[in-house]
């Protein structure tokens, strides 16, 4: 069962590289057009190049001076508020989520076993496709769609406003979905459905069920 030791400890190893300060915006897990058509290359150089570094240079702004100056990521998330919670959340969730995409098929190949989890907590798979796609068109605003394993080992579907992360509500991470507008307004315009039902072909299976065989260690 989760719980805050454990959180942190799961979290630095699927986030280790981003959590140590100066924090510095790593370099996408793949290329630009690799996504494509899917998302774009146009998308991806405003996403991660503008969006995502911005984050981080905010971030690495606000730090001196604070409780927080010399403390990891993860720490900061779990403790801190307003501007400095934002943007530290905001670096964590962009590299998360950009992880939990890939264009290698292997990757994005679902496991029989991963999938009978699916199947028995939300019927069907293609239920729990259903129902994400739903969570995630009905958060208003900016946020994010979530994949998460909760304090009963459970799967669950979780939506956040803005920059919140599961990591504080004591939640495992397994995949997420970016959800504001500037993740899907250049390929899909104001069409988020669209966008959100074809996020499946390039979820990367394989680092969600990565994330999952930790928490059962």
């Amino acid at each position: 069962m989760p719980n805050s030791t454990m959180t942190q400890n799961i979290d630095k190893k699927i986030q280790g590289q981003i959590d140590q300060q100066p924090f510095k915006l790593s370099d996408l897990p793949y290329g630009y057009e690799v996504l494509e058509p899917i998302i774009s290359a146009e998308t991806l150089k405003f996403h991660h190049d503008k969006h995502h570094a911005a984050y981080v240079k905010k971030l690495n702004e606000l730090l001196p001076g604070t409780e927080f100056e010399n403390s990891s990521l993860t720490n900061i998330i779990l403790n801190a508020e307003g501007s400095l919670f934002n943007n530290a959340a905001q670096h964590w969730n962009h590299d998360f989520y950009w992880k939990s995409m890939s264009g290698n098929k292997e990757e994005r190949m679902l496991s029989p076993s991963f999938k009978k989890l699916i199947e028995d907590e939300f019927v069907s798979f293609e239920q729990f496709k259903k129902e994400f796609e739903g969570r995630a068109l009905g958060q208003f605003g900016s946020g994010w769609a979530w994949l998460v394993m909760n304090e009963r080992n459970k799967l669950e579907i979780l939506t956040t406003k803005d920059a919140e992360n599961p990591l504080r509500k004591n939640l495992i991470p397994l995949f997420t979905c970016d959800v504001w507008e500037h993740a899907y307004y250049i390929d899909y315009r104001n069409d988020r459905a669209k966008y959100l039902s074809r996020f499946w072909e390039v979820l990367n299976w394989k680092f969600v069920e990565e994330n999952f065989s930790r928490c059962q260690q």
